[in-house]
């Protein structure tokens, strides 16, 4: 499949049917703990970057593949920001028509200051923007959006979308060392998230590769005050760990390709996921392959080794 891949284990959303809407790394924003790498250049226009009858019907043709305890979640994500694609309301209103799966779209939310995204958003049964800074300074710092993009009218646009969304709305608060996890920052974040009173606020870690090297894990200090600035209002999430859905039924190597393209994976984890594949004899030479593809790259994250594509290399 070109534009579905998993299901895959997911921090907040069990096993979760990914849907990539947009071509790899069309995003607005350029943030340093990115897990795909560093986007150049930067877009910000709505287009229907893809037919979206046909991710329609591969969504369709994937949750027909599966059992309902299979997947948990279908899951708009994107190598990028999918709310840029223009066609989101209407994959969503259309899937929401032939499966009683929730839908979830993870989103940086730099779109929902306009009043068509909020409103191609509403079918979603949850909704997961970002909110990691507290000042248009460390806005730019983090997340180096695209220059029509300010901190006012991301936090604006949040606020709208509170007001007018039924779902549910978790807010993802990415907490990285000496960048925002000092005491000042965080108020400055909490005060924030009360104020804009979503569900829940996820307060997740740079576990997997990141754009850029110097990206570090909070200390120990740095994650306990974090965790009692936002007592009430947020809940540490961790990785996930469970299955992967490699689809044996295609080619495993181009399988592997199309969620590492999206979604760095532990050796540990997909090692097991071939270990449980009938079909597969010889995981050692589906290792083998990827390294020989050239399109697949082994990165060591905080002592935890990953494969992640190739193209997600740092690039000065």
């Amino acid at each position: 499949m070109k534009y579905v891949f998993g299901p895959i284990s997911s921090r907040r959303l069990g096993k979760s049917l990914g849907v990539d809407p947009i071509p790899s790394k069309t995003c607005n924003w350029n943030c340093v703990y990115c897990q795909l790498g560093r986007t150049r250049p930067l877009a910000n226009e709505r287009k229907e970057f893809v037919s979206t009858q046909e991710i329609v019907s591969e969504i369709r043709e994937a949750v027909c593949q599966h059992k309902p305890s299979e997947i948990d979640w279908i899951s708009f994500v994107g190598s990028g920001e999918p709310t840029l694609h223009a066609g989101i309301g209407r994959m969503i209103r259309e899937v929401k028509s032939f499966t009683e799966i929730p839908v979830a779209v993870i989103t940086n939310g730099s779109l929902l200051s306009l009043p068509e995204v909020r409103a191609d958003l509403q079918p979603a049964d949850t909704v997961l923007p970002t909110l990691s800074a507290g000042s248009e300074t460390l806005f730019r710092t983090i997340h180096r959006p695209h220059p029509d993009l300010t901190f006012a009218k991301h936090v604006d646009g949040l606020k709208a979308f509170r007001d007018e969304y039924h779902g549910k709305l978790w807010v993802e608060v990415m907490l990285l060392k000496e960048v925002n996890d000092s005491e000042e920052e965080l108020r400055k974040l909490a005060d924030i998230l009360r104020d804009l009173s979503p569900d829940a606020v996820h307060l997740v870690l740079p576990t997997r590769p990141a754009a850029e090297s110097w990206v570090k894990l909070p200390e120990y200090d740095g994650l306990m005050r974090a965790q009692a600035i936002f007592a009430g209002i947020a809940e540490i999430v961790h990785p996930a760990k469970g299955t992967l859905d490699l689809n044996a039924d295609e080619n495993i190597v181009q399988s592997i390709l199309n969620v590492i393209s999206r979604h760095p994976v532990m050796h540990q984890e997909l090692e097991e996921a071939l270990n449980a594949e009938p079909k597969i004899t010889d995981p050692e030479s589906v290792f083998a392959a990827l390294r020989k593809s050239e399109q697949a790259q082994e990165v060591l994250q905080n002592g935890v080794l990953f494969w992640a594509s190739s193209s997600a290399k740092e690039t000065e």
